[in-house]
Parts: structure tokens; C-alpha cells; sequence
């Protein structure tokens, strides 16, 4: 069982409910919000340890809420998975770049819901260990989720932060999608190797201030590696 906190934001009642009822059976405490408006009142008095997020709401887009929660220092870092009826592919890549760590379309099975949530909250978590990584002037602290070039601080999302340890632990090793999927999402939720794709592009977004971004090397018909070329 989880004591776990997780704010769902869908207008739905009938999806709202279905979903309260899966995580609490799983042990989370869920809040519920029909809409935008409520969803930031609740994050403003408590910030919860995930978000489940519909794109279509009353009031404005989720897609609007999720850059905006994304903009903001204090929930920028919350494991945020949308669940929505938009299942095209431009839909799915749009939620992931505009911040989502995950992407289910809708109808969905509980159980994989569960299993996205899961492995949702696992990335997130730091590293329980003291393992700092230096290459060169990039340095990354697992304990505290700190990345800082050259001693300047570095901004990334959960996701990102853990693909570029697994390829700093590893420098010139070359790793294919699958592998990054199974290592950073689990071997045990079903996630399109194209989310590797969008992520690997999210956090060159984030190194590109440094012109570093480069050192995320992509291994054509192979996979990505880090390092210089």
C-alpha cells in the first residue's frame, strides 16, 4: 500500500470516479478537479506527489496548465502523466513536450494505470546514494538532484535528469531506445520507444543554454550515447 498523494484533474465523473477508485484501492489518497481553476487552488494549498491530467478541460486546455506548472519553480519538478482521448501520435509528442513525464490515451486498463503511476513516482525519486558524477565541468549530485555546469546550475525535469545519469554513468557506451526504456521506465510499463526520442530532446533543450547539448550523442539506427565525439 502507498501513502502517497495524487491530485487527478479530469471533468469526466464517470473517468474521475473510475480513476479515485483504482488509486485508493491501490492505497493512494486522491483529490479530484473538474477543472483548471480547481486544480490550481489545490496545488496552491498542498502540492501532491504526482498529478493525472486530461488535456480537454471546462475552463482551459491541461496543455496550458501543464507549461504553466512547468514554468513554476515550486511544481516544476511534480511527475505530472496526462490521460486523455487524444491518441494521435502529434498529440502524445505535443503533451510530452510541453512537460508531461507520461502519456495514456483513453479507455484505459487500471492496472496499467497503476503500473504508469508507479514507475511515475519511482523516477522521480532522488537516488539513495552519494554518487556524484563529474565530466569535465558538468557535474550532477544524485542526492540532491542538482546539475550544474561549469558551477552554473542546470534546470531539468525528473525524466530528463535520470536519462542523462544513465548515460553520464556510462560515458561512450551506447544505449538503444528499449534499453533506456526498460532502465528508466521499467521493463514492466508499456512506453513507445518515440517517448526516448522526445526526452532526449527535452533535455538537449535544457543543456543547449551551455552548448553542451551535443554531448548527448545520437548513435544512428542504434541509440544514444554521452560523451564527445
Amino acid at each position: 500500500m502507498s501513502d502517497k498523494t495524487v491530485l487527478v484533474v479530469e471533468d469526466e465523473p464517470g473517468i474521475a470516479e473510475l480513476v479515485r477508485f483504482s488509486l485508493a484501492t491501490a492505497g493512494y489518497s486522491v483529490q479530484i478537479a473538474c477543472n483548471a481553476r480547481t486544480a490550481r487552488t489545490l496545488l496552491a494549498n498542498h502540492l501532491p506527489h504526482a498529478m493525472i491530467l486530461d488535456w480537454m478541460l471546462p475552463d482551459e486546455s491541461g496543455i496550458k496548465l501543464l507549461r504553466d506548472l512547468r514554468s513554476d519553480k515550486r511544481t516544476k519538478m511534480l511527475p505530472i502523466l496526462m490521460l486523455t482521448a487524444r491518441s494521435q501520435e502529434q498529440d502524445k509528442v505535443g503533451g510530452l513536450d510541453a512537460g508531461a513525464d507520461d502519456y495514456l490515451t483513453k479507455p484505459f486498463s487500471p492496472s496499467e494505470l497503476q503500473a504508469r503511476l508507479r514507475a511515475l513516482l519511482r523516477r522521480g525519486q532522488p537516488q539513495l546514494n552519494n554518487e556524484i558524477l563529474e565530466v569535465e565541468d558538468l557535474v550532477l549530485d544524485s542526492v540532491k538532484h542538482r546539475l550544474s555546469y561549469a558551477g552554473q546550475p542546470i534546470d531539468l525535469g525528473p525524466t530528463e535528469f535520470k536519462l542523462l545519469r544513465t548515460l553520464m554513468m556510462h560515458p561512450g557506451r551506447v544505449f538503444s531506445r528499449q534499453q533506456l526504456l526498460d532502465m528508466i521506465w521499467g521493463d514492466a510499463v508499456l512506453v513507445e520507444e518515440r517517448t526516448v526520442d522526445v526526452h532526449i530532446l527535452r533535455l538537449r533543450k535544457g543543456l543547449s543554454p551551455y552548448g553542451i547539448e551535443e554531448k548527448v550523442r545520437t548513435v544512428r539506427g542504434v541509440g544514444y550515447s554521452f560523451g564527445n565525439k
